[in-house]
């Protein structure tokens, strides 16, 4: 049934659009009632990403059954090839998301806060593996943004073409960035969960100072700036990012 819905859902949202279809217009077509609907889809934006929640449960197993030996940088990117593969499983139904979402907004916000939770789960991998290093936290989070960036520009070609080109293959070849900069090929012989040494009063050491300081700065001014959003209970994920990106003055496209 799940499918099914799926399917009504696509078929109108080609012939009328997503704006002009209903959630009761999806049900006839799929020849079942709104309590089946919903029963599989909180809300109407949730049937275009079907496949995400498995998606992410999936890459949060493989990276909680991690060991200490996996090196953290190809364990992350490992992962995040667990959602290409979703997207490469059914071509024709990825690219017309893929351009559906390009014509929605509010799918396209959807869609971020998606790509959040990714990140997030990559993010606390990191984190854990890092614990206890100097700028542990901040390598995680850095890490966990460049392989999502990485992996989203692979996917996104392969999605432009058509899904004509090789996506295993632009995948591979944007990841091999991340693994360059943050792997441990990147400096041979060095252990890449390390802290470089630098020697007091070097340029990077006095860089390194500075940046210190002007952090210290923002995080001072950001103390008195609080930005406070109110949303209607049960919004839909999508909706209430959108307000708080609206509230900080940010573009979510």
């Amino acid at each position: 049934m799940r499918e099914s819905l799926v399917a009504a859902a696509f078929q109108l949202f080609v012939e009328r659009g997503y704006e002009e279809t209903t959630v009761d217009d999806i049900v006839a077509l799929a020849g079942v009632g709104r309590r089946s609907f919903f029963r599989y889809f909180p809300s109407k934006e949730d049937v275009v990403f079907p496949d995400h929640e498995g998606c992410l449960a999936e890459m949060t197993a493989f990276l909680r059954d991690s060991g200490p030996t996996h090196e953290p940088v190809g364990r992350v990117c490992d992962a995040a090839r667990l959602v290409l593969r979703m997207y490469a499983e059914n071509p024709a139904f990825s690219v017309q998301r893929y351009r559906l979402t390009r014509k929605v907004p509010g799918l396209r916000t959807y869609e971020l806060s998606v790509v959040w939770r990714y990140e997030r789960a990559l993010a606390e991998y990191l984190r854990g593996r890092f614990a206890g290093l100097r700028d542990g936290t901040l390598r995680a989070d850095v890490i966990a943004a460049a392989v999502v960036a990485a992996h989203n520009n692979g996917l996104r070609s392969w999605l432009r073409s058509g899904g004509r080109s090789d996506a295993r293959a632009e995948v591979d070849h944007a990841l091999t960035h991340v693994q360059q900069a943050f792997g441990p090929d990147h400096a041979p012989g060095a252990d890449p969960t390390r802290e470089p040494a630098r020697e007091p009063g070097s340029d990077a050491s006095r860089a390194e100072d500075r940046n210190t300081g002007r952090d210290a700065d923002r995080h001072a001014d950001r103390d008195d700036d609080v930005v406070v959003v109110v949303s209607r209970r049960g919004a839909p994920l999508w909706r209430v990012v959108q307000e708080i990106e609206t509230a900080l003055g940010r573009d979510s496209d």
